[in-house]
């Protein structure tokens, strides 16, 4: 099953835990695939430095980059203008070219929009309810 994390989840994971945790340490036990583009990748840096610099959260250092180097890396091809906050259509563009079933969110500007075409988006929390939690 492929996925596409949004920037939320992952420094949820990276710096407070719960099941945003839980889909990237899935993601790093290659339980699930999970895309990005380079564009993707590039903010889930800026914003774990942001968010160091500011001190904010402890960081789980023994997460990020192993997440990085397990992410299946595409060329975004599709040009999509949905979300109220365009910044967050490039997640919907990654799993639409990439064929993710689902876009793991925080973010309400996503989750609002629940699915689009055949990609259902939802929360870390739901995620694992559905797949990870047996």
């Amino acid at each position: 099953m492929k996925i596409v994390v949004d920037t939320n989840v992952v420094i949820s994971g990276v710096f407070f835990g719960g099941a945003p945790a839980e889909v990237l340490k899935a993601i790093v036990a290659s339980d699930v695939t999970a895309c990005a583009t380079a564009e993707i990748i590039e903010e889930y840096l800026e914003i774990v430095d942001e968010m160091i610099t500011r001190k904010q959260g402890s960081i789980n250092k023994n997460m990020l980059m192993p997440l990085i180097n397990s992410l299946e890396i595409i060329e975004p091809r599709s040009s999509i203008k949905i979300s109220r906050d365009p910044d967050d259509d490039k997640f919907i563009e990654c799993a639409k070219d990439s064929k993710a079933l689902y876009i793991v969110s925080g973010d309400k500007d996503l989750l609002v929009l629940k699915e689009y075409e055949d990609i259902q988006i939802i929360t870390a929390k739901e995620f694992c309810n559905e797949f990870l939690i047996k």
